[in-house]
């Protein structure tokens, strides 16, 4: 069955993609960026960056991370992070319906033809 895989290139030198949406996804679920990477099976480095990366590309963090202290630190999503997910995930919901869709079209013109 054919899928559809989803990166936005949002300038030159950056892109958000289903990677990069999962590892904000696994830092909301578990309240912490390194168990969020440990989830994906990410270096807490790697995430790090990537999370850098998105600040940058959209201007304003996406993680809110609080140091550790006595019962250690911890991370959630902005407004901004929030909204990252949920417009990509709508995105790529309508892109795979619409995908959907036009791959039933051709296939009714193959066995028309």
């Amino acid at each position: 069955m054919p899928s559809l895989s989803l990166r936005i290139n949002l300038d030159p030198d950056g892109r958000i993609g289903p990677g990069k949406i999962e590892l904000l996804e696994q830092i909301a679920a578990f309240g912490s960026i390194s168990a969020g990477a440990r989830q994906m099976n990410m270096s807490y480095k790697h995430a790090w960056d990537l999370v850098e990366e998105m600040n940058r590309l959209f201007g304003k963090p996406v993680v809110a991370a609080q140091t550790g202290g006595k019962h250690g630190g911890g991370a959630q999503l902005t407004p901004i992070g929030l909204a990252v997910v949920s417009r990509f995930r709508a995105i790529e919901r309508a892109a795979t319906a619409a995908a959907a869709q036009h791959m039933a079209a051709l296939q009714a013109e193959i066995e028309a033809a």
